[in-house]
């Protein structure tokens, strides 16, 4: 990766995200099984039709970008390239005017082929998607084309079927850690180790938020540590789920839904958030399976309604008394 002396004055100011984002094949930090079958590809000069699916921020779009720039010099590279966001233009005219005209039309002093790189095709439409198949066949000769996805499913079989699938994963903590490292020697920020914990934790695999929650938590805070990381993205702290726990299992149902509420409000915090870290815990808190599968099939069912709209203050004393009921159980088992 660039130093910071050789990065432009321009680009000093951008979002760290692009910034840092990987300018060659070499640069990219995951996935080498994928990116070694590419670069086979591409020192072949047999490139296929690509479709690469996967998670956000785990090097989609960064790798096919690190093809093309290796693939053409920067002069050629307007001319032979064309990227478009498939959120931004996912109708059938899109594909029957800018992409037709540019796969359809040949450069006349550069052998080889073009290359179309459609982000976020899951968002086209199935009218596009089927339009898009057509002109996939018929410029094969002069144009190749890159459909990157989140979800497969969304992707017609008729498009998948004339492409080379290629899974993107959730990037692991020892693939993230060097390259958060990297960024922080470049900025010179003061990262603490349970700082780096909380970022790699929070963002699941997921290179663009963890560094975007790194670039935020230090713009906010000056130095990085666990609490700052949570308390900048809005996330509950470790102590205040141990809090929560504390009062639903040992408190009277008013006093705990008071002051989980209290708290919740204080601190800003989403009661989806509070379900996912409370998820976690349930796991390592010694209950009997019988109860402990009765009490995530509530939470589960919690969540789902959350997602429909529901009130949170209705569905947190759902949450109160499921933890209620459940004490309740163990005690007059235990009796």
């Amino acid at each position: 990766m660039a130093s910071t002396s050789k990065i432009p004055l321009q680009s000093r100011n951008l979002p760290w995200v692009e910034k840092y984002r990987p300018q060659t094949l070499d640069d990219l930090i995951s996935h080498k099984d994928i990116l070694g079958t590419i670069q086979k590809f591409i020192s072949e000069d047999r490139l296929p039709h690509l479709l690469f699916y996967g998670p956000p921020g785990t090097g989609k779009t960064s790798t096919i970008l690190a093809c093309a720039k290796q693939l053409y010099k920067d002069k050629e590279f307007n001319a032979m390239v064309l990227e478009l966001n498939a959120s931004d233009d996912r109708g059938i005219d899109v594909v029957r005017g800018p992409v037709l005209s540019f796969a359809s039309t040949r450069t006349i002093f550069k052998k080889g082929f073009k290359l179309v790189i459609l982000d976020e095709a899951d968002a086209m439409t199935r009218d596009a998607q089927n339009a898009l198949r057509r002109v996939i066949e018929k410029y094969t000769e002069n144009t190749r084309f890159c459909l990157i996805c989140n979800y497969l499913s969304k992707i017609i079989p008729a498009l998948q079927s004339r492409c080379t699938r290629f899974r993107f994963g959730p990037l692991s903590h020892d693939q993230m850690i060097p390259r958060l490292e990297h960024v922080i020697r470049q900025e010179s920020i003061d990262v603490s180790p349970d700082g780096m914990k909380a970022i790699v934790t929070l963002s699941s695999g997921d290179m663009r938020r963890s560094l975007n929650i790194l670039q935020s938590t230090s713009m906010a805070y000056g130095k990085v540590t666990e609490d700052n990381v949570y308390t900048c993205t809005g996330h509950p702290l470790r102590s205040d789920i141990a809090n929560i726990l504390e009062w639903v299992l040992n408190k009277d149902f008013s006093t705990a839904y008071k002051q989980t509420l209290q708290l919740k409000t204080l601190k800003g915090l989403a009661l989806h958030d509070i379900l996912t870290e409370i998820h976690l815990v349930i796991h390592r808190v010694d209950f009997p399976p019988a109860i402990r599968m009765g009490l995530l099939i509530k939470l589960a069912d919690i969540e789902y309604r959350l997602a429909s709209g529901t009130s949170e203050k209705i569905q947190l004393s759902s949450m109160v008394a499921a933890f209620q009921a459940v004490r309740d159980i163990v005690v007059n088992e235990a009796a």
